[in-house]
């Protein structure tokens, strides 16, 4: 790790209550700029590193819950049509999302007992193949689903994908959104290795940043990441300091770890997914973003009990950001295709 500039202290280990009062609160153009640490060439550095990492032609296609026993999900995966569901053990099986008998929709379809069953002419596909029909490789890590394709993706396949290391489920309460935007999965993942915008272009979530260092230039671990102290701001003066790490572990993966304060343990996977192309040509990328949360207070219990009402308010937060953030990633993007990315 390599000490960044600006320095920051450590931000308080989590105590009685996880609330602190700003005693100083510039307005949103007095806080310190951050444009000359946020370093073009380091950010590209980061990102080529990211680029680099074998994912296996693992794609993330959406949230687990999203999968229920008794019809599927669908999504446009790097120009492939892919349709999940569940067998009648509720293991998660995939393939192509168009029927091989004459290319109806298999999105439409129910499944019954484990059984998709297609409603032109009821052909009916149990996850192996049949009538032309090819299964891909699907995965349920519990939060997230995922689907191989080995065609997309162009690299050795892995057998099962590279799962960051995240909070058990039976103690955390997790949430998925998921968003689209008009750019390429580097221009996510770029915004995500960019942490200094953070209280500059989200003040209503984030202040008193400070990246206190980032990895060093000679070091191939994805381990090693930007360290970040940050207040979450809750109302008014009342903030919730942590420190965080972000890393990269895949080409297509940004994992924010909370490693002290309130909320240790807690991540946030932001994972990107190459669509295909809209009508103009242009690229579709999802974001898919995970918020597994955890804490030691004894609220939280309630707080997963109520999982069904905290659940779109955590969705809601992550939409919020990613309203701008895709907007973000999406100039990015253009000015890419242009040729005006400075640098």
């Amino acid at each position: 790790m390599t000490p960044a500039p600006g320095g920051g202290s450590r931000p308080p280990r989590a105590a009685r209550l996880p609330l602190r009062l700003r005693r100083h609160a510039p307005a949103w153009a007095a806080q310190r700029p951050t444009w000359q640490d946020a370093k073009p060439a380091l950010i590209g550095g980061l990102l080529k590193e990211a680029l680099a990492r074998p994912a296996g032609n693992w794609f993330v296609v959406g949230a687990s819950r999203d999968v229920p026993a008794d019809r599927p999900l669908a999504r446009t995966v790097a120009g492939h049509e892919v349709v999940l569901w569940r067998d009648a053990e509720g293991a998660l099986v995939g393939g192509p999302g168009s029927c091989p008998h004459l290319g109806a929709p298999l999105r439409e379809g129910p499944v019954r007992c484990g059984t998709l069953v297609c409603r032109w002419h009821g052909l009916a596909l149990d996850g192996t193949a049949r009538a032309g029909w090819q299964p891909y490789p699907a995965h349920d890590d519990g939060v997230l689903v995922w689907v191989r394709l080995d065609d997309a993706g162009g690299e050795d396949p892995l057998p099962a994908p590279l799962v960051p290391p995240r909070p058990a489920t039976a103690r955390a309460l997790a949430a998925v959104h998921v968003a689209a935007g008009t750019c390429e999965p580097e221009d996510v993942v770029a915004n995500r290795l960019d942490p200094w915008h953070g209280a500059w272009f989200h003040p209503y979530s984030f202040v008193d940043l400070t990246v206190v260092s980032v990895p060093d230039a000679r070091s191939a671990d994805p381990d090693d990441g930007l360290v970040v102290d940050v207040a979450f701001k809750v109302a008014g003066r009342l903030v919730v300091p942590v420190r965080a790490v972000f890393t990269a572990p895949g080409p297509r993966t940004v994992v924010m770890r909370i490693t002290e304060g309130e909320g240790a343990g807690s991540v946030v996977e932001t994972h990107a997914t190459p669509l295909g192309t809209d009508a103009r040509g242009r690229p579709r990328t999802a974001v898919v973003e995970a918020v597994v949360a955890v804490s030691d207070r004894p609220g939280f219990a309630l707080a997963r009990r109520a999982a069904p009402v905290v659940r779109p308010l955590m969705r809601a937060a992550s939409g919020r950001l990613w309203r701008d953030d895709l907007a973000y990633a999406e100039r990015r993007w253009e000015l890419r295709a242009t040729g005006r990315f400075p640098g």
